[in-house]
């Protein structure tokens, strides 16, 4: 007979508890997951303080990260990765959808012929991850183009798109193939947002389409601005304040 789970109550939820909860948290998971808890265990607080359940004030305060660069491909990579997968019509298919909307790739996984829309390039998606739903999500016309090719191949009768699940020995070949050992498949995710952010998307826009409740998640995890910030900084006059320095020297010491 098993034991029963020991029970709390409403005065043991101390801001002691909760500091010790927080470090000994911190030794088994990333900060960045940490977080994720944190904001929970706000949440949690909240609602205990609004069912008067708990009295005293008991702060919590998010860590500080470290920004890590976001992994996207380059206009080339992309060519190469669409290249390599050719001898696998699915996963490359799985890919370019990927690429083209930003999705998981449960969710690419789940569509069904009848969740497309060919007249208007778009699909109804829904969530695994949110459970939510997008009743007309874009798709890029090539793409969409591609997709119809790739469903005019499949049996007769077929409604579900991919009915195999994913071959994660097709994708370490086709990422072998093109150098990117370590670039998992949720990174064409990353790459979608990025590619947007650099073509002067909005954070907005960025954040609707990757169906996330913050834009502080999309600028963070999914987004590589580097080319972006790039081509700001490109655009500042620095030549022109050289070649005034120079000219007004060269003045100076003729004089």
């Amino acid at each position: 007979m098993g034991l029963k789970p020991e029970r709390a109550n409403s005065k043991q939820i101390t801001q002691n508890a909760i500091d010790k909860f927080i470090i000994d948290r911190g030794k088994e998971i990333k900060r960045s997951t940490l977080n994720k808890d944190i904001k929970n265990l706000r949440a949690f607080i909240c609602w205990c303080r609004k069912n008067r359940y708990l009295n005293g004030e008991i702060e919590l305060s998010l860590l500080k990260e470290d920004e890590r660069p976001v992994i996207s491909l380059t206009h080339t990579q992309i060519q190469e990765m669409l290249t390599a997968s050719l001898p696998y019509p699915a996963l490359r298919m799985k890919i370019l959808l990927a690429l083209g909307t930003g999705l998981r790739r449960g969710d690419i996984e789940s569509w069904r012929i009848s969740d497309l829309d060919f007249e208007n390039s778009s699909v109804t998606t829904r969530s695994t991850k949110t459970k939510k739903s997008m009743g007309s999500r874009p798709v890029p016309l090539p793409i969409m183009a591609e997709l119809k090719k790739y469903i005019s191949s499949l049996p007769p009768g077929q409604d579900k798109i991919f009915k195999r699940c994913f071959n994660k020995s097709r994708w370490d070949k086709v990422r072998h193939k093109v150098g990117l050992e370590s670039f998992k498949f949720h990174d064409l995710r990353k790459t979608f947002g990025s590619v947007l952010a650099q073509n002067g998307i909005s954070t907005v826009v960025i954040q609707k389409l990757l169906e996330h409740s913050s834009p502080d998640l999309t600028n963070k995890v999914y987004m590589n601005v580097d080319p972006v910030l790039r081509q700001a900084i490109d655009t500042m006059p620095a030549g022109d304040w050289l070649r005034v320095r120079l000219v007004g020297k060269k003045k100076k010491d003729t004089e």
